[in-house]
């Protein structure tokens, strides 16, 4: 919806954002070693992420973010190894509609 404000055009994104939020898949349980977690597809995570851990790249910083503390304790506890770290991030991406190594920011644009 586009609307004229004093001479200036804004465009409302409300609809179009509110659409893409619905089409996002579901959030996905994952099971490793023993350890259960569920992950909300990557595109559904709050702006404030970025600021928060710093980087996206950074999966552990990403991951107590989303998951606590606790949960990274009991990944640490149950063994992860980096490469596990890297099949979480793969099998997150793909679950949630990105190409693998494709950020949220370039997803966007």
């Amino acid at each position: 919806m586009t609307s004229k404000t004093t001479g200036r055009e804004v465009v409302s994104l409300d609809s179009l954002a509110k659409q893409r939020r619905d089409a996002l898949p579901a959030p996905t349980t994952f099971e490793l070693a023993g350890v259960e977690f569920t992950l909300p597809p990557i595109k559904a995570l709050p702006f404030e992420l970025q600021e928060k851990v710093g980087d996206l790249n950074d999966t552990v910083g990403v991951l107590k973010e989303v998951l606590g503390v606790d949960k990274v304790k009991e990944m640490y506890a149950a063994g992860y190894t980096f490469g596990d770290l890297e099949l979480i991030g793969l099998e997150w991406q793909k679950r949630s509609g990105m190409e693998p190594g494709e950020s949220p920011a370039s997803a966007a644009s």
